[in-house]
């Protein structure tokens, strides 16, 4: 057993290695010894896995893909960030399917499938029952198809329920609340037929035999027209598909609410989420999220704060909201919504936060847009006049959320320059009025119909 009593850096040295069996310390020039350092075996072996998974990733990007993505299918954080890393790969990954589905991810026509062992209650004897009856008599036809032929022991309600709610019978019915209704009777139904064939007594359908109808097929389909269906229902709203994808598979899947703001988002976010521990300690940062959960905590004080569950196209993180903040923006912090959050980065315990200073919906955010051409843009009257103008109207600074974005027009370009956070300005429509009668043509423009 050793301690490390001090540590100095040495600066560039030639290293030795003085062969110390089963350890790898390599003796400096200056006497100074370096503690588990790689030696040469363990280099080449190390790259040379680094440069099989290389090839791999360049030659069979599909495959490693969705290999990476079992690999790692019990860590949501890691999963998503692979799903990220596959869509700008320009792979797509397709919701679970029960006609397509396999327990794994599965590489298939240009993109990854979901595997039904990423599902939420949906155990392995489920998945062996559901794989055995489509391999032995084919693709499922209809609900009441597939709660007929899979055994109702290892296939109960609440895993029936998980793979309408994720999408796996999109392709069969793709209104799920329609699905779920229906399901309520038809699993009592398919139950009633399981108990009869288990008794001997069989149905009516099963006892007609060949004599009245022409293929095997016709008589199953007569045997799932009698099963009950529900009155006809709208389907779910998009964002409940979405929340209830994201409650069984850990993340959004068929779409994410935050997409739509793909292309203007990096415009007011310079960073992601996953390289929030890159930067630097107390670096104020702006940053389009999705609101997962909101934890509530009591200060010794008796003051209220909160801790938050964030998420972006990248990644999930945590992010403290204190008691002073919490105050101001507590009835905006609901599950499920999106916001645009500014603060600065916090580290604790070897952990990075983001701390919560403001915050403000997606959808009540109007961006102004004002315009300039390349003169503009280079003349320092006019560009002081701009200043001027931004100032008046972000006085309260607790109030000057709206961002402000700088239109560059050419004749052969267009250009979009976000405007420092301190030219944010409360009142998106006056700020506009007044550029307008400088002669500055501006207008408004929502965040989410950018």
């Amino acid at each position: 057993m050793i301690k490390i009593a001090t540590r100095k850096y040495l600066g560039k040295q030639n290293v030795y290695d003085i062969g110390v069996e089963r350890d790898h310390n390599f003796a400096l020039k200056n006497g100074f010894i370096a503690s588990n350092c790689f030696n040469k075996s363990h280099s080449t072996a190390y790259g040379y896995v680094t440069y099989q998974t290389a090839y791999l990733k360049a030659n069979y990007p599909l495959e490693y893909m969705a290999a990476l993505l079992t690999a790692n299918s019990g860590d949501t954080d890691k999963v998503q960030r692979y799903i990220t890393n596959c869509t700008n790969m320009g792979i797509s990954i397709d919701p679970p399917d029960i006609n397509r589905s396999g327990v794994d991810f599965t590489p298939t026509l240009g993109k990854i499938l979901f595997g039904f062992s990423a599902v939420r209650n949906v155990g392995q004897n489920a998945i062996a029952c559901i794989l055995e009856a489509r391999n032995e008599t084919g693709e499922f036809k209809s609900l009441a198809d597939f709660c007929d032929r899979v055994d109702l022991r290892a296939v109960n309600r609440r895993t029936l329920e998980s793979l309408i709610y994720c999408g796996a019978f999109d392709k069969i019915e793709s209104n799920r609340q329609q699905l779920i209704n229906d399901s309520e009777l038809v699993y009592d139904w398919a139950q009633s037929r399981a108990k009869d064939r288990a008794s001997g007594q069989g149905n009516l359908f099963d006892l007609l035999g060949d004599g009245f109808s022409s293929t095997q097929n016709k008589r199953v389909n007569n045997a799932f027209e009698t099963a009950p269906k529900s009155k006809p229902v709208t389907d779910l709203p998009p964002q409940k598909k979405l929340q209830m994808e994201k409650e069984l598979l850990g993340f959004y899947v068929s779409d994410h609410p935050l997409k739509s703001l793909r292309q203007i988002a990096p415009l007011l976010t310079p960073i992601n989420l996953s390289q929030l521990g890159e930067q630097r300690e107390d670096t104020r940062l702006c940053a389009v999220v999705m609101l997962n959960n909101v934890k509530k905590v009591v200060t010794k004080k008796g003051d209220q704060m909160a801790i938050l569950q964030i998420e972006d196209l990248t990644t999930q993180s945590e992010a403290v909201v204190f008691p002073k903040t919490y105050e101001r923006i507590s009835s905006l912090l609901q599950v499920d919504t999106r916001l645009i959050i500014w603060g600065k980065v916090d580290r604790r315990d070897e952990q990075t936060q983001f701390i919560v200073e403001d915050a403000e919906p997606v959808e009540t955010v109007q961006m102004v847009m004002v315009e300039l051409n390349p003169q503009q843009a280079g003349d320092m009257e006019k560009l002081h006049l701009l200043k001027t103008i931004l100032q008046e109207h972000s006085v309260d600074k607790e109030k000057a959320k709206m961002p402000v974005i700088g239109i560059i027009q050419t004749e052969k370009s267009r250009k979009l320059v976000r405007l420092g956070w301190q030219f944010s300005v409360q009142d998106s429509r006056i700020t506009v009025q007044a550029l307008q009668n400088a002669s500055f043509p501006a207008h408004i423009k929502s965040l989410t119909g950018s």
